[in-house]
């Protein structure tokens, strides 16, 4: 396994980072120990999980997964040798179940750390993330920001800061992170950061194949703010693995079972990965290898979140950290993003 320091720490993270969001939903308590198991093994040291997990979310299972995490926590013993990463739901219909308070208030991040902490058997996370922005904006990989005149948001970047450096004083954050973020308000916060407050080390966007949209404006601030990309969704919620390919809907698959996630599954989307398919194949590939190795290898990803429901999958997602594209395929793949280009923000 390879592994990149997190930016401006001392921090090294694997390049695959284990997802998690699927555990006590798709995945029970067991098999959730199991995927953990297989990728501590492999060099994997890298977890992320969040507070609104598992996806999609429910009242009745909310919290599931840190506190699986929690329970593997405790049987093995290896809080000390995994990088932990968790996150903070913001403003959403979908939160509701969570907080009242869904801004990033002082008292929303002290309630929330604190029940992470609980449920995950721990005294700290390595790295707290802001899962969404609380402004109304282009988020979760949406290319186009659509202007609103009636705005009643209120900046509150340094107050938001303050309140995530009080647990970083404390010991209970180590460092922070954005999530689902623009460049405008990754600029915010790294403006605000000073000697008593916390400066973003990462950024969890969507990136793959079929949705590159970073590379529009995050990727330069990556580059010259020494920021790193968690790459999130570099599968397209397992489109990219070619398993949905001509109209195909595999048995407890994720579309199977969850047909509103159709982020990815545009028609242009689904011409740009039947292109890719074919790149793939034609260079004895299959198409997640090929899929998971260009985001691994990319100069602005720290970290590529990979998720599986089993350890088939698992595998195969984490052999590609050892996988290095040809500059011919990597040609390839530019031909094809530029007769198609992000066809699934």
């Amino acid at each position: 396994m390879e592994y990149n320091k997190l930016p401006g720490t001392e921090i090294e993270v694997s390049k695959i980072c284990l997802g998690t969001m699927t555990w006590g939903r798709q995945n029970n308590e067991q098999e959730g120990h199991e995927q953990m198991d297989y990728a501590f093994e492999q060099g994997v040291n890298f977890f992320d999980t969040a507070e609104l997990y598992p996806i999609p979310p429910r009242q009745e299972e909310q919290g599931e997964t840190e506190r699986i995490i929690g329970t593997w926590f405790k049987k093995t013993g290896l809080r000390d040798q995994v990088i932990l990463a968790s996150k903070i739901a913001g403003p959403a219909g979908f939160t509701q179940h969570i907080r009242t308070d869904k801004s990033y208030s002082k008292k929303s991040i002290d309630t929330a750390v604190e029940k992470s902490l609980k449920r995950m058997q721990t005294d700290y996370i390595d790295l707290y993330q802001l899962h969404w922005p609380e402004r109304p904006t282009n988020y979760f990989g949406k290319l186009g920001y659509d202007y609103q005149r009636e705005d009643v948001w209120e900046e509150n970047f340094d107050q938001v800061l303050e309140a995530l450096q009080a647990h970083v004083k404390k010991g209970t954050i180590r460092y922070i992170g954005l999530s689902n973020e623009t460049p405008w308000g990754t600029m915010k916060f790294l403006n605000a950061a000073h000697s008593d407050r916390p400066r973003v080390r990462t950024i969890q966007n969507p990136y793959s194949l079929i949705n590159r949209t970073f590379e529009i404006g995050n990727a330069e601030i990556c580059h010259r703010e020494d920021v790193g990309l968690l790459a999130y969704s570099p599968l397209a919620f397992g489109v990219l693995s070619g398993k949905y390919r001509k109209g195909n809907l595999p048995e407890n698959a994720r579309l199977t079972l969850f047909p509103h996630y159709d982020r990815y599954s545009s028609t242009p989307s689904k011409i740009a990965v039947d292109r890719y398919y074919e790149l793939a194949q034609k260079n004895g590939l299959t198409l997640t290898q090929m899929a998971l190795a260009f985001v691994n290898d990319r100069p602005f990803t720290t970290s590529n979140i990979i998720g599986a429901t089993n350890l088939a999958q698992l595998k195969e997602n984490i052999d590609t950290h050892a996988i290095t594209l040809s500059e011919e395929i990597l040609k390839g793949i530019e031909e094809i993003h530029i007769s198609q280009p992000n066809p699934a923000p």
